[in-house]
């Protein structure tokens, strides 16, 4: 029996695990970098390590702290098959699927051949375009490139390569054929060490962006019941091949009728609560059960209504979701109805060493319709500022006509992110504006030291029109206002006015309808919630700051992160697009290039360095008209110290095992 459990995990990770242990009596431990992180205060005990990649330190930890189990989360060493058989070496009770089951199917390209035997289907041949570029040993989108045109093959292999490397310390990378309008659908299994297997269903993960899901829902919409029945099929044949026992899930690309296996994660899943939602079980209780020796009953149980899972992250999905960091101010998102997954709360700080999903929102409805209904009222409803995140994209896909309809596919998102992030929010950002103005100006004014209590603009003569500046995004919003008749009034805003401001409570009626806004004055701008949902908006001073003067062909930061490669010195020649640096942040590596032909005038980091976003990174300067232009090879071929050797790079990308196209998760 399980007494105590370490969590060889942080953040939401290790609260989901602790929050069933606490209904089940077991005492819990927690491992942490840093001791201010939120799953550390609500174990009973918590041991300090170097890294959660640090398999040693972590059984220590087990072992000073009396632990008798160890449950790895998903992500770091959930699916790290040398540290399953450390645990147990350890004398300690491993929650997860047996080392074999592990080693078989984390590698991929092993994988394939292994559920092909047992004849599930894979997709053949890996020299046609497009194709994708995959990490053997892991998943989550890192290591993953798609690429279209031949002369790129090389060089992204190399970058895939590097990520590969940094995030999972094998550079191995192999390509297979990329089918980009297929449909990710995976489905749930549940093995005890008696031999009997449960299918749990399916779930879609189809919307996703850079390979990596952001909404899942169960069951999987629009199936054919013949495809349904298939993927259970081919599911149970993947597992019962190596023997599975515990949570773990096959994933697959389906297309029509067709069916392709993409992989298996030995480990529970982030999207898991939507299977929790609909069966009704605990799968964490199930887990740690089957860890016991618990044996399955004999048939699982049935599958009732509709759940929809989305991931909140901090990146902005208009600067190519390029990862966010800093503090939250606000954040809440417990509204009736809804599970909230977290591992922040108000006051947390979001820094670049882990993952960039903050919280996992999930409902559950008897029909999908009313899962969608109930969500997108979650996500209106909820508080959070301080971080540009993607919560107005996900408002904007749950309203989206081919979401609704369950048209989705892997490609949709790339389809539609223009329009998703673009002018539908436009009337609702403008309202929140105008009551930050209200907001502001009063509050300017009760504060001030002469005439405190005459707000400004507040008059029933009528005032010139006054100007606060705002930005939201990359979009400027100049705000004008007046005194007419005892409202403030907008011609910037037509037909919108401010009826009244009450503390942080601004009232403004648009054609007759009241709407109430809470407005949030902070140091740059303003915090506001109405209606439409939360926006952060950043005061825009008066005067220009000098340090915003860039010399011509500056290279800024586009996210905050690590320096990770160099490819250029001083004084180099480049072509427009030729790489200059690479950043790494949440383990995603992004290249910034030349954005003209010139000469590197000023390089201002070294590999190493932590960067911010929006820090001078390198100015190229245009080129002397007598220069001779770059080298196209040197301009487009990275270093050859970034770029691991080709072959081992690849695993002969060439002869690679062919296989589907698609995405691994966490």
């Amino acid at each position: 029996m399980i007494r105590k459990l370490l969590v060889a995990n942080r953040g939401e990770i290790a609260r989901r695990i602790f929050r069933t242990c606490r209904s089940l009596g077991i005492e819990t431990v927690a491992v942490f970098e840093e001791k201010t992180d939120l799953h550390v205060r609500e174990a009973d005990a918590a041991v300090a390590i170097g890294s959660f990649l640090a398999a040693d330190e972590i059984i220590e930890a087990a072992r000073r702290s009396g632990a008798g189990a160890v449950h790895p989360g998903y992500g770091f060493l959930s699916e790290n098959a040398p540290f399953a058989r450390a645990v147990e070496a350890a004398g300690l009770i491993w929650i997860g699927p047996a080392p074999d089951a592990i080693e078989a199917m984390g590698d991929k390209i092993r994988a394939k051949k292994l559920v092909a035997a047992a004849g599930v289907p894979v997709l053949d041949g890996a020299e046609t375009f497009p194709l994708l570029i995959k990490a053997a040993a892991g998943g989550g989108g890192r290591g993953m490139r798609v690429v279209t045109e031949p002369g790129t093959l090389r060089s992204e292999l190399a970058a895939a390569s590097a990520e590969a490397q940094s995030a999972f310390g094998d550079g191995t990378v192999f390509t297979e054929p990329y089918l980009p309008t297929a449909r990710h659908v995976e489905v749930q299994v549940l093995g005890d060490e008696h031999g009997r297997l449960w299918v749990l269903g399916d779930r879609d993960c189809s919307v996703q962006r850079r390979h990596q899901k952001i909404i899942e829902e169960a069951p999987a919409p629009l199936l054919a019941t013949e495809t349904r029945e298939a993927l259970h099929r081919h599911a149970r044949a993947a597992a019962e091949a190596v023997d599975y026992r515990g949570a773990g899930t096959v994933e697959f690309l389906v297309e029509g009728d067709r069916i392709f296996f993409l992989e298996m994660n030995t480990r529970l899943q982030v999207e898991h609560p939507v299977t929790e939602a609909v069966t009704g079980l605990d799968l964490v209780a199930w887990q740690l059960a089957i860890a016991e020796g618990r044996e399955l009953p004999a048939e699982p149980p049935a599958l009732t209504g509709h759940a929809i899972e989305v991931r909140l992250y901090a990146e902005d999905p208009a600067a190519g979701f390029a990862p966010q960091t800093g503090r939250l101010r606000a954040f809440d998102f417990e509204v009736p109805g809804v599970r909230v997954d977290s591992g922040v709360e108000a006051g947390s700080t979001v820094g670049v060493r882990y993952d960039a999903m903050l919280s996992k929102i999930v409902s559950y409805g008897e029909d999908r319709a009313s899962a969608i209904r109930l969500l997108a009222d979650a996500l209106r409803r909820g508080r959070l500022h301080g971080l540009t995140t993607n919560l107005a994209l996900l408002r904007a896909i749950l309203a989206d006509d081919d979401f609704v309809a369950g048209r989705v596919d892997t490609a949709l998102l790339d389809r539609r992110l223009a329009a998703w992030t673009s002018a539908g929010e436009d009337h609702a950002v403008r309202k929140a504006a105008l009551a930050a103005a209200a907001g502001s100006a009063v509050r300017t004014a009760t504060s001030a030291g002469v005439q405190g209590r005459i707000p400004v603009a507040w008059r029933n003569v009528p005032s010139q029109e006054r100007v606060r500046s705002f930005r939201y995004g990359a979009e400027r919003l100049d705000v004008t206002y007046a005194a007419r008749g005892g409202r403030i009034t907008s011609s910037w805003l037509p037909g919108v006015s401010v009826e009244s401001v009450d503390g942080d409570q601004v009232v403004l009626d648009d054609h007759g309808v009241r709407e109430t806004f809470r407005v949030t004055v902070v140091d740059g701008g303003a915090d506001v919630h109405g209606p439409a949902g939360a926006f952060d908006l950043h005061a825009v001073p008066k005067f220009t700051d000098p340090a915003e003067n860039l010399a011509p062909g500056s290279l800024l930061a586009s996210m905050p992160g690590l320096v990770v490669a160099l490819h250029v010195a001083e004084g180099d020649q480049v072509a427009a697009g030729a790489p200059i640096v690479v950043l790494e942040a949440m383990k995603m590596q992004q290249t910034l290039t030349a954005p003209a032909d010139g000469v590197v005038a000023s390089l201002s980091v070294v590999v190493g360095k932590q960067v911010a976003a929006g820090e001078v990174l390198a100015v190229i300067a245009a080129a002397p008209a007598d220069a001779a232009a770059a080298p196209a090879d040197a301009a487009a071929a990275p270093a050859d110290a970034a770029a691991a050797p080709a072959d081992a790079a690849t695993a002969g990308a060439a002869d690679a095992i062919a296989g589907p196209a698609g995405s691994e998760t966490a």
